[in-house]
């Protein structure tokens, strides 16, 4: 089992948007013979399949994220030979530049990313953030 090599590129998928890199987020996806079958799904946006087109959407919300920090919890990481599946929970802290200084925004993402082993190398093949919506008890209210 290889979790722990998942799990650093798995790590570097965060770090790659955090830091809003380009080059280093194309390096983490699957690529080759895997490229067609490259998928995503943003919160709220439909399935966007094919590596052009997912590095595509990623360029353009990383060139309109003025900033955005990720607090993972729940992470799970299972391997399956060349394939592994991790899931977490991404808390979400961001802000724009047109945000009050010192006021950000905050919210909670499900997500499920699938790796699959190419060459000896981890490569993400799909990844799918669903958002967590906050429902307030009826007794709270």
């Amino acid at each position: 089992m290889n979790r722990a090599d998942v799990d650093e590129v798995h790590a570097e998928f965060y770090a790659a948007f955090e830091a809003g890199d380009f080059d280093r987020m194309s390096d983490v996806w699957a690529d080759g013979p895997y490229a067609d079958g490259v998928s995503c799904v943003h919160p709220g946006w439909t399935m966007l399949r094919g590596r052009e087109e997912v590095l595509r959407s990623w360029a353009l919300i990383m060139a309109n994220t003025t900033y955005i920090q990720f607090v993972l919890t729940d992470v799970e990481t299972d391997v399956y030979g060349d394939h592994a599946v991790v899931t977490c929970k991404e808390n979400v802290l961001t802000a724009d530049e047109d945000t009050e200084a010192g006021f950000l925004a905050g919210g909670s993402i499900v997500a499920t990313n699938v790796f699959v082993r190419s060459e000896g190398e981890w490569r993400l093949l799909l990844h799918h953030g669903s958002p967590v919506l906050n429902v307030v008890d009826a007794e709270e209210e």
